[in-house]
């Protein structure tokens, strides 16, 4: 029985492993067909990501060209490959990256080159016995400081490329063995071929479907605040409706908002970015890009409010219809005009005008919101459980934190407008003719205003006036 047990397991073995092997070929091409239809998504969501490999192959095929032009080489030699490696190194997504970090490493190795070979030059006059001590010394010294500004806040977020280029370039400068004459022919070389490759991937990146990262951090700020209006739009349908009555399709739409508590980071990095940009398209010189920080901070707070009122959205322990219902028209109505404010004011940011059609929502907001205070203040439940009041209690004060919120938005964009001086909303461009609805409303006090809203919005702005209207 022992020697038919084991025959069986060898055979088990054996079959597993000609399986294993017959099946090769086949997770072979699973798996380089599921890597080509993720490179398809990830072309399909975003094509710059693609565009953007084919410049870095671009300027890296520019730059090798060193090593098949005789007189170039012979210029420049083996130290033609730190213009391969400077492209390699400082190619980023975005322009302002690009841009940065070139510099960053351009700056830091002239800085530190000079540097390190008067540290050489200071350590070879002294004689043999004091060079090594007084060289030990330079760059302990100059590696401590370093790395102690390293620390700095603002040098951690625009120079901290830089700086580890200077350390780098300072020690194997100064621990150089080689003749001052000969290091200062070595390091003409490479800073040329360095600025060379440095200059190669600005010039590709900036005249080759450039990435401007002020752009990108300005779409993302707008369509940030937008996420925030299409959650309130759908809140008051899904929340004073019956379970019957409640649409998957707007609750898909309300989700949008979570990808902003995550958002910080993005915004930092960007805005870094966009401070190295030149003058581009709509975004001048020192244009004030610190402010998108304070507008996306003020948007994630009120996205966290919006998550806690989402919570409750979900929340099994619901209010009683009839609680609801009492506070329905005030709530309904904060959340539909914060709602509107929302929009107009990423309206205004996307086509940088001045969203002054945002204010009259948000004095319907903040009268509503005061209306349903004074609501909370008076008898309205008088034999309700306190289990079935909190709830309610709860969203209507969740709703007035964020009327708050939208308040402090606006006038964070409102400041934008005037630092980063937006057109009125008459002065439109006819590129941005092409994306928006231009809607004029007659004698409104005593003059004449234009609603700028874009194509998706004209729908829920006809819905807005239709019930003004009734």
């Amino acid at each position: 029985m022992e020697i038919i047990s084991g025959d069986i397991e060898e055979a088990g073995l054996f079959l597993s492993g000609w399986l294993w092997i017959r099946g090769i070929p086949t997770n072979a091409v699973a798996k380089l067909v599921g890597i080509a239809q993720q490179a398809r998504k990830i072309a399909a969501d975003d094509p710059r990501k693609l565009i953007h490999s084919l410049k870095v192959g671009l300027a890296l095929t520019l730059v090798s060209l060193f090593y098949y032009f005789q007189p170039l080489y012979s210029s420049f030699g083996v130290s033609a490959m730190w213009a391969v490696m400077t492209v390699v190194v400082v190619f980023e997504f975005s322009v302002g990256a690009t841009l940065g970090k070139g510099l960053n490493r351009g700056l830091a190795t002239l800085a530190a080159g000079a540097l390190g070979l008067a540290a050489h030059h200071l350590a070879t006059v002294t004689g043999k016995t004091c060079e090594p001590i007084l060289i030990g010394l330079f760059v302990f010294l100059q590696a401590v400081a370093s790395t102690f500004i390293r620390f700095f806040p603002r040098v951690k977020a625009r120079y901290d490329y830089g700086m580890l280029i200077f350390i780098l370039t300072f020690c194997l400068v100064s621990i150089s063995g080689l003749r001052t004459d000969e290091i200062l022919d070595l390091a003409q070389k490479r800073f040329s071929t360095i600025v060379i490759g440095a200059s190669t991937c600005l010039t590709v990146s900036i005249f080759v479907y450039p990435v401007w990262a002020g752009e990108d951090l300005h779409k993302l700020v707008a369509k940030n605040i937008e996420k925030l209006g299409n959650f309130l739009e759908g809140f008051g349908r899904e929340y004073f409706e019956t379970a019957n009555e409640k649409s998957h399709e707007t609750r898909a739409s309300m989700v949008g908002y979570k990808a902003i508590l995550n958002s910080k980071a993005t915004e930092e990095s960007l805005v870094n970015f966009a401070k190295w940009e030149p003058r581009h398209g709509k975004f001048r010189y020192w244009h004030p890009w610190d402010q998108y920080l304070k507008i996306g901070t003020l948007t994630r707070e009120c996205a966290c409010r919006i998550d806690a009122l989402n919570a409750c959205l979900n929340s099994e322990m619901q209010a009683p219809l009839e609680i609801r219902r009492k506070m329905k028209e005030a709530c309904t109505e904060m959340s539909w005009e914060c709602s509107n404010a929302l929009r107009e004011l990423a309206v205004g940011i996307k086509t940088m005008t001045r969203s002054s059609p945002a204010d009259p929502h948000m004095r319907k907001a903040e009268s509503a919101a005061n209306d349903l205070k004074s609501l909370l203040q008076t008898p309205m439940w008088p034999g309700s459980h306190l289990l079935d009041v909190c709830p309610a209690a709860t969203v209507a004060s969740l709703l007035i934190e964020i009327v708050s919120s939208t308040a402090k938005i606006a006038d964070s964009v409102h400041e934008l407008a005037s630092l980063s001086k937006f057109k009125k909303p008459n002065a439109i461009t006819p590129d941005q003719k092409e994306n928006v609805t231009i809607i004029p409303v007659d004698n409104v006090n005593e003059g004449n205003v234009m609603i700028v809203v874009p194509h998706d919005n004209i729908e829920s702005i006809d819905r807005s006036h239709q019930s003004s209207n009734e």
